[in-house]
């Protein structure tokens, strides 16, 4: 590797890390223990005996250790949560329970069973404290009495594959679980204060892992429509159990009138905006301009793709108004890739690498005196397919691409961008972060 691919690839690097680090509980939840946690555990339940801890998510085990090193004895803690196999750290009080993600397993659906019947027999006189994270959508998934898990599992299959974007996936989810939307701030008779590390577009609390201490303003006529305008097919159990909903015979999910909310506090410990805060202060140490485009994108990876390509080609060309390198772009937010059940089998590669080889193609014959280099990769260090958190862009990929001969378009086509990035040594390999807020896209026009 030149000397100019080296620089490149560890300033990527370097500012992914920043982006990452900025997103990790530890100082957050000291801060926010001080500040916010306990007043109001004095104020809701002083006569508490212990405080119950239970959550869900990517980030799980990191904000219960951090949770412990904040508390640091002051309290009596008790409970689990549950995270994403891989995704577990040793903790004091605060058991862990792992299981698989996105598609829910039978380990996961113990965890949440054990989780929704626990969180119901807590102690008025007591408090909760609930850790939410992205991932907990299908790590909380307790289908309802008439649908089988082998559905629940099924629908998740189609939801992933379908091209949805998140939070339509989750008013689905809501409706056919015990456990999402809002109901196990239902369930719970103690008063709930919910920390949450946000994975989803815009930071709503009700779509953080489907929201299961949030009021839900969806409806049953949503999850029908979101099924009918994805065209996702779905095992008659569930199309069953909607349609009931629909036609009012089955409660709803609780809504923000309810007085169930009254008792629940929400803060924010870290978001995909913060973490492009991050990185944009890393850039401009730097000497980099930076045009960030925000933390709410989504759509096709590769429609995604093609616009930051043609900003880049434009800035890179010294056209169309944007700043002169060296400048970086950057963003956020949460594309998708839509599959049919033959490339679901074949895919490989995740909805960054897929963002990042189609930039590189949409690229391909750009002729600009200033170099172009990318990263794309998940916050919580899994994209998709292969273990790997994303991938990189360097200066000199196209000749490389040439003698290796690759054809981009092909592995587009079959989604299979983690073949193409690994035959290029490309891919980004952190193992699990411990965190999660989404995806995180760094494009360097020139060098400083």
């Amino acid at each position: 590797m030149s000397a100019k691919e080296d620089f490149y690839k560890d300033l990527l690097t370097q500012v992914f890390d920043a982006g990452v680090q900025a997103a990790q509980p530890g100082q957050a939840i000291q801060a926010a223990w001080d500040s916010h946690i306990a007043p109001w555990l004095d104020q809701m339940a002083p006569e508490r005996e212990r405080v119950w801890v239970f959550g869900a998510g990517k980030a799980a085990a990191s904000m219960a250790k951090a949770l412990e090193a904040a508390v640091n004895g002051k309290e009596v803690l008790q409970g689990f949560v549950v995270t994403r196999r891989g995704h577990d750290v040793k903790t004091s009080t605060i058991e862990v329970l792992q299981a698989a993600h996105p598609v829910p397993d039978e380990d996961g659906q113990r965890a949440a069973r054990r989780l929704y019947k626990s969180i119901s027999e807590v102690p008025s006189s007591d408090a909760v404290i609930a850790l939410v994270s992205g991932g907990g959508s299908s790590l909380l998934s307790v289908p309802v009495r008439d649908i089988p898990f082998v559905d629940l599992q099924q629908l998740n299959r189609a939801l992933l594959s379908c091209g949805a974007p998140i939070d339509e996936m989750n008013v689905v989810r809501k409706h056919v679980t015990l456990t999402l939307g809002g109901q196990l701030a239902q369930v719970c008779s103690a008063p709930v204060f919910q920390l949450l590390i946000s994975d989803v577009p815009g930071d709503d609390p009700t779509s953080i892992a489907s929201g299961p201490f949030s009021p839900d303003e969806s409806t049953f006529h949503d999850a029908v429509e979101v099924l009918r305008r994805w065209a996702v097919q779905v095992p008659h159990s569930i199309s069953r159990h909607l349609d009931k909903g629909a036609r009012g015979e089955v409660a709803d999910t609780p809504k923000r009138s309810s007085l169930v909310f009254r008792k629940v506090k929400t803060h924010l410990l870290a978001s995909n905006l913060k973490s492009l805060n991050a990185v944009t202060q890393h850039l401009e140490d730097k000497g980099y301009k930076v045009l960030n485009l925000g933390d709410t994108l989504e759509g096709e990876a590769r429609d995604v793709a093609q616009v930051h390509a043609a900003i880049a080609r434009q800035a890179a060309m010294g056209q169309g108004g944007w700043p002169a390198a060296p400048l970086a772009i950057v963003s956020g937010g949460e594309c998708t890739v839509t599959l049919n059940e033959t490339q679901m089998r074949q895919a490989r590669g995740g909805r960054n690498s897929e963002f990042l080889l189609a930039l590189a193609f949409y690229l391909r014959d750009l002729n600009a005196d200033v170099d172009v280099a990318a990263l794309a990769a998940d916050t919580d260090g899994i994209d998709g397919i292969g273990g790997h958190a994303g991938a990189l862009m360097l200066p000199g990929d196209r000749q490389l691409c040439k003698s290796a001969k690759l054809a981009p378009q092909l592995h587009l086509d079959q989604h299979t961008s983690y073949d193409y990035f690994k035959r290029l040594d490309r891919l980004l390999m952190t193992g699990p972060t411990m965190t999660n807020v989404n995806d995180l896209r760094i494009i360097l026009i020139g060098k400083p």
